[in-house]
């Protein structure tokens, strides 16, 4: 009798299992949807096949799909902006993600649309760098960082490119200018 009920539990759990496809907008450690840090950018067409790809600088006779590319929709909702590591070689691998899509979002719910303040009641702030017109800022056992543009900054740091900025003076309503996902590539 209890083997009945282990094989028939056991029969259940995989047939649920089996039955749930990924989340295609779920961001989470090395991975945005179906694409990995392992995909390689001849691998892309596949992975989206019912979507628009865009190659954005176009290589005469190539093999398959090298450098930059920038994914659509088939209705036209601009996805992503995909980034190899050597925009010559169709076996690079990925390197860099620009998320356009507020669809996209990591476990604990971030997305492009999300403000400033939704970073610190989620995640631990890694670094914050300044550069001429923008911040980016670092977030800590995470692929992903974000770009707020100085505009959205206070005076007293808006215009000093030396400054130190420090999280709590990134005001909690701040929007992303840029969503990235960066991966570093292993040799």
């Amino acid at each position: 009798m209890k083997k009945i009920f282990l094989i028939t539990a056991l029969a259940g759990i995989l047939l649920t299992s089996c039955g749930k496809e990924s989340d295609p907008f779920l961001m989470k450690d090395g991975a945005i949807g179906n694409l990995t840090k392992e995909i390689q950018m001849k691998q892309i067409d596949s992975i989206f096949a019912q979507d628009s790809i865009v190659k954005l600088n176009p290589v005469d006779n190539a093999i398959g799909t090298q450098g930059e590319v920038e994914i659509y929709e088939k209705g036209g909702t601009k996805l992503l902006l995909i980034s190899p590591e050597d925009e010559s070689d169709p076996n690079s691998k990925i390197t860099n993600i620009q998320v356009f899509d507020g669809r996209y979002k990591t476990e604990k719910g971030l997305t492009a649309k999300s403000t400033f303040a939704d970073v610190k009641a989620n995640y631990e702030i890694a670094n914050v760098e300044n550069a001429i017109n923008s911040v980016v800022v670092f977030l800590k056992n995470s692929d992903i960082y974000l770009t707020i543009d100085k505009k959205q900054l206070p005076e007293e740091v808006r215009y000093n490119y030396n400054a130190a900025i420090e999280a709590t003076q990134i005001p909690d309503e701040a929007t992303f200018k840029y969503f990235m996902i960066g991966w570093d590539i292993e040799e």
